[in-house]
């Protein structure tokens, strides 16, 4: 059943993704059919933008005959994503000053759509919609539109402050490295990752030390801090540098605490042993303390 489930929805979740992305064509068209007037003309400016709404309307459209009740869900939520990295990768590689927050778009939208898809590999039977975490807290929303906000606000006052080319750079590294760090730690875990902190052990579920999780005991933690720090790094956002930083360690000091009662509960001395080898991986947290 669960296999089923991965083939079913992961593969919708693909072929959606793919959907989405295609909207990629439009400037393809304009580049390459530039000498011909009508192609240009109809792709640029006010045409340009009715061209990618109406292209949206029509794929929504198949998606929605194709596609009934939860299975809709999960292709319009990919399908999206992939519009998004689509145009991401636009405006990374278009001559504009809004390169940079074309690789933030390409980002957030593969971090979201990949911890759908990893999920669908390693633990379908915990896949719901919740797994594109799209809906992870109104705090997380509240986070993501104040650093868009930021950043237009400031590149509309301040434009040669969103082009530290350097900065963009580190902070790039840093959500390729984050990202990579988290779904190496997913794959790793396999069926004993599950986006909820779990109060009751499974049959199946075994204590992971091996790989990532040597280096670190919470290694997908560690991948998400930094691959949000990096995406205000990326956007050369100061003031939501500081508030993702703070926001992100309370979270995860608080999460790993939690994590870590049920975790001794489950493994006992094993886990605790484990405990005094590793180090969390996240800075100036050490987890819950355990008396000797």
């Amino acid at each position: 059943m669960a296999g089923s489930k991965l083939v079913l929805e992961g593969r919708i979740s693909i072929i959606s993704f793919i959907s989405g992305l295609g909207v990629i064509i439009i400037p393809l068209l304009v580049k390459f059919g530039a000498h011909i007037d009508w192609i240009f003309d109809y792709l640029t400016d006010v045409n340009g933008k009715i061209a990618i709404a109406a292209y949206i309307t029509v794929i929504n459209g198949f998606l929605l005959i194709i596609y009934k009740g939860p299975l809709y869900k999960v292709a319009v939520r990919a399908c999206f994503l992939g519009f998004a990295f689509g145009c991401g990768l636009i405006l990374s590689l278009a001559d504009t000053t809004w390169t940079h927050f074309g690789w933030y778009m390409c980002s957030l939208s593969f971090f979201h759509y990949s911890e759908y898809l990893v999920t669908a590999i390693i633990n379908p039977r915990s896949l719901s919609l919740d797994s594109f975490l799209l809906n992870h807290s109104v705090e997380y929303t509240v986070a993501a539109v104040s650093s868009w906000i930021e950043f237009t606000v400031e590149k509309l006052l301040i434009p040669e402050m969103k082009q530290m080319n350097w900065l963009c750079l580190v902070g790039l590294v840093m959500v390729l490295c984050g990202e990579g760090l988290r779904k190496a730690a997913m794959l790793t875990a396999g069926s004993n990752f599950n986006h909820i902190v779990q109060n009751e052990k499974s049959q199946s579920h075994v204590l992971v030390t091996s790989g990532v999780y040597a280096l670190f005991r919470h290694p997908s933690y560690v991948g998400w801090f930094y691959w949000s720090i990096g995406t205000q790094i990326i956007l050369c956002n100061p003031v939501c540098l500081l508030g993702y930083t703070i926001a992100s360690w309370r979270f995860f000091r608080e999460r790993i605490e939690e994590e870590e009662i049920s975790l001794i509960h489950f493994f006992g001395e094993d886990y605790i042993e484990y405990k005094k080898k590793v180090f969390t991986g996240l800075p100036f947290i050490s987890g819950i303390r355990v008396n000797s």
